[in-house]
């Protein structure tokens, strides 16, 4: 995780290179894979999609379907990139958690002036939501689309009843594919959610949007205040201060012997005692 805090940017970083480029690869070829998937039914000549400039292609069904079969195949090694990448670093940030939907629907109520947001951490409950939601969607169509390939390429005569399954479970979140991707647009121009567009385009945030609508998340990244702590002394620290007040209170070693001279200049040794107080 490369999360952190530019102060004097006022910014947060939200995502790392890595995931801009995955999550762009995965948007543009799913784009791609949407607008052949459209030609190929088709519709390029019945709406004069073919009379564009730079989209006379879009006629030919063979030449729809090999783009699609190209960007199908960036789309599946992004997407098992994503989930291998992600599931070994151990990041579970888009993972729903309990009381996620309760929560969805205080801030749909929050955008009509019913109550307010309760505070965030990184991603909003919705957003895990729809990110569980989409990812169920994207695994249908892979699924569905490789058995309809498969069946192109190498199994003309596959079972007829198996390829019905396939390509009704294929138009079918086709469909829901398109759905999904109009919400997550109108989601994004929503005006509570339009900081997000930088995030999405640059990697970064707002770091006063932040700490108003993530406030949970910024408390993760922000340093604690360090507080005062009072060192143990130990046994062995202990023992020795009470050497050294043993030995305060022991008396005092006597001092050493003076010379003296007597009348007849004879010097004599004398041991001065000590008086007592």
């Amino acid at each position: 995780m490369s999360d952190r805090i530019i102060n004097d940017r006022g910014l947060v970083v939200r995502h790392d290179l890595t995931e801009l480029v995955e999550h762009w690869v995965i948007a543009l070829s799913g784009l791609l894979l949407l607008v052949t998937g459209i030609f190929e039914l088709p519709m390029a000549n019945r709406y004069y999609i073919t009379s564009l400039p730079g989209l006379s292609w879009s006629g030919d069904f063979i030449t729809s379907l090999y783009i699609h079969y190209a960007a199908s195949v960036v789309f599946i090694a992004a997407a098992v990139f994503h989930l291998l990448y992600h599931g070994i670093l151990g990041e579970g940030g888009m993972i729903p958690r309990r009381g996620d939907l309760k929560a969805s629907l205080e801030v749909m109520k929050s955008f009509f002036g019913k109550g307010e947001e309760p505070p965030f951490h990184k991603y909003l409950p919705e957003q895990r939501l729809a990110y569980v939601g989409m990812a169920f969607i994207i695994a249908m169509l892979i699924l569905s689309g490789l058995v309809k390939t498969y069946k192109n390429l190498y199994a003309p005569d596959m079972s007829l009843t198996l390829v019905l399954w396939a390509t009704w479970i294929h138009n079918v979140f086709f469909m829901l594919f398109i759905l999904a991707f109009v919400a997550h647009i109108g989601a994004i121009l929503l005006k509570p959610n339009r900081p997000m567009i930088r995030g999405i385009c640059t990697g970064t945030a707002r770091l006063d949007y932040a700490r108003h609508r993530h406030p949970l998340w910024i408390e993760e990244m922000e340093p604690r205040p360090v507080e005062e702590v009072k060192m143990d002394p130990g046994p062995v620290n202990q023992a020795k201060e009470d050497e050294v007040k043993e030995e305060i209170r022991e008396d005092p070693p006597p001092l050493p012997p003076v010379i003296v001279f007597d009348a007849a200049g004879k010097e004599e040794l004398k041991e001065e005692t000590k008086k007592e107080p």
